[in-house]
């Protein structure tokens, strides 16, 4: 599957989530696979080693060697890095991590990509696992851990390779969405809306690197697009070359998701209408399990044995994963950090009297940048408390920003300080929904263990 006779391989910034799938791919292939990263730290590191990959902590060039073979340097590395230094200085042969993929990897393979600014990793591991399931031995790449496989990348057995397609830049000296690398024959595009703004000046800007990755889709493949999202149906009218079907709520797309959560879902097409049970609680994620079905469904997948899948599917780390309960209380991580995002996660959260407390760090380059200032407290109406954290190195005032919508939300400067606030006012009963795409600083466990002392000491809840 890979091409290339097996050598050396190092990785500049390995312990992403990204670059540490592109070393597993390597090690499963047979390269002598090392790397560094400025934060060596588990579970990431844990998992490289277990693979028999070498980790050297901070970039030092003296780590590459005399002959490191070639150098995959990732995109949060740029120019002034002494190791970068070193590679250019030393004429090493050097690629980013997109391009390394698609050259040693993807060649010759049925590519299924998942795309948009939300809901990647979770349909991407459904559509992973329904392959999985109709016996095809998929490969895949992840940027999360799909409870199935119980890792982020495989090489698998097959012609079939499933990537979750992220329009981020790919490298200091390529600029274009990493997602253009990758030559799908199925694309689906979950949605588009503005996020990066470190790197996009306005939503037109991302729409036109989606527009880039549609053109490279052949003429026989297949995008799945979403047809309630209007920045997609624009998208595609700057000209497509592929078969497209739709899929959403709304009466005019192709495969329509009818009903709901509590009476159930079924899928209506050409006038037929299919019960699905989705595997996750939400409508988006209901939406995202049609998606995979359908891109399963190009791939020769009949759609009663995706739906036969989704029952067996076990969930993805960090999207809505429980991490524990104490004192009563129920502790849910979630990767949210959009405002669609967050207000999708709480709205998933079950209607049955329990009370729901958000715990939110503002954590992205976006929010940090305060574009989704002003649609953050609303993001939030669904959870009955809210604590947010004050993060430092921004120049915005999250309790300004939320106290007007949200007078009763709790901001904090320091994550110890909110763990003990969010401690003291949960209840028996309560679901505390942690939402960041960064560990937060422990925050799940300073929340379980405040609540285990509570309970063993005896003292009051919400007080």
């Amino acid at each position: 599957m890979v091409s290339g006779a097996p050598s050396k391989l190092h990785i500049l910034g390995i312990c992403g989530t990204f670059m540490g799938g592109i070393a597993v791919l390597a090690r499963q292939a047979g390269y002598a696979v090392s790397g560094s990263d400025q934060g060596v730290y588990p579970p990431m590191s844990d998992m490289l080693r277990d693979q028999g990959i070498t980790l050297h902590e901070g970039y030092d060039p003296g780590t590459l060697g005399d002959d490191p073979g070639e150098v995959v340097i990732g995109n949060a590395l740029s120019r002034g890095n002494p190791a970068v230094e070193c590679v250019l200085r030393r004429r090493w042969r050097y690629s980013s991590g997109p391009a390394w993929l698609a050259e040693h990897v993807l060649r010759g393979q049925w590519v299924l990509a998942v795309s948009g600014t939300h809901g990647k990793t979770t349909t991407a591991s459904l559509l992973a696992w329904i392959l999985e399931y109709a016996g095809v031995e998929p490969g895949f790449l992840i940027g999360g851990v799909p409870g199935n496989f119980g890792v982020s990348a495989r090489l698998g057995g097959g012609n079939f390779f499933v990537l979750e397609a992220d329009e981020y830049d790919t490298a200091f000296f390529d600029k274009r969405s990493k997602f253009v690398h990758f030559h799908p024959d199925t694309l689906v595009i979950n949605n588009i809306e503005y996020d990066h703004a470190d790197i996009f000046p306005d939503l037109a800007a991302i729409q036109r690197q989606f527009h880039h990755l549609v053109r490279t889709v052949p003429d026989n493949g297949l995008i799945v697009a979403n047809g309630d999202d209007a920045n997609v149906a624009e998208t595609l009218k700057l000209g497509c070359w592929t078969p497209v079907e739709t899929f959403g709520t709304g009466e005019t797309t192709q495969w329509r998701l009818a009903g709901n959560e509590t009476d159930g879902y079924e899928i209506r097409h050409a006038g037929t209408a299919t019960a699905m049970t989705s595997p996750l609680a939400g409508e988006h994620n209901a939406r995202n399990a049609l998606a995979a079905v359908l891109a399963a469904r190009h791939a020769g997948v009949p759609v009663g044995t995706s739906l036969e899948a989704l029952a067996a599917f076990r969930g993805v780390k960090r999207r809505m994963e429980p991490r524990g309960e104490a004192a009563g209380v129920q502790v849910i991580d979630d990767f949210a950090h959009h405002p669609t995002a967050i207000a999708a996660t709480l709205a998933a959260m079950p209607s049955d009297g329990h009370r729901v407390i958000a715990v939110l760090e503002p954590r992205s380059n976006t929010m940090r940048l305060g574009v989704h200032r002003d649609a953050l407290a609303e993001s939030l109406d669904r959870a009955d408390d809210c604590f947010l954290l004050q993060p430092e190195g921004i120049d915005w005032d999250v309790a300004a920003a939320v106290h007007a919508h949200r007078p009763d939300a709790v901001v904090a400067h320091a994550v110890t300080e909110l763990a003990d606030r969010v401690v003291a006012a949960a209840r028996p009963g309560d679901r505390i929904v942690v939402m960041s795409n960064g560990g937060f600083g422990g925050i799940h466990e300073l929340i379980l263990d405040g609540l285990r002392q509570r309970a063993s000491t005896g003292e009051a809840a919400g007080e």
